[in-house]
């Protein structure tokens, strides 16, 4: 990724943005702020990480013959599953939209 450094003016005007946002606003200011990922982002990741979890849970209760560990595994997986894709809507998953006809 390419940096490009700002002119003098322009830092002065994002310094001055962040002061006024940071006294109006000092919630939204100190959430920018805090590096978390929050949003779709923060939906994703944690998806991700439960189906990969669930998906080891239920490898591992098949190595060891160790039902409940599967059936654990499965169900975690199951609600990353759920978690990753509830902020989406059918249309977006499926890559229609209301002008395209039904194939």
């Amino acid at each position: 990724m390419m940096s490009v450094s700002l002119s003098d003016e322009e830092r002065r005007s994002l310094e001055e943005l962040e002061r006024e946002l940071a006294s109006t606003d000092p919630d939204l200011a100190s959430e920018l702020t805090s590096g978390r990922p929050r949003g779709a982002a923060a939906r994703t990741l944690v998806g991700s990480l439960a189906v990969l979890c669930g998906f080891v849970m239920v490898i591992a209760g098949i190595m060891t013959q160790i039902v409940v560990l599967g059936v654990l595994g499965f169900l975690l997986a199951s609600a990353g599953a759920y978690w990753l894709l509830a902020g989406t809507s059918f249309r977006r998953r499926v890559g229609r939209h209301d002008g395209d006809p039904a194939p």
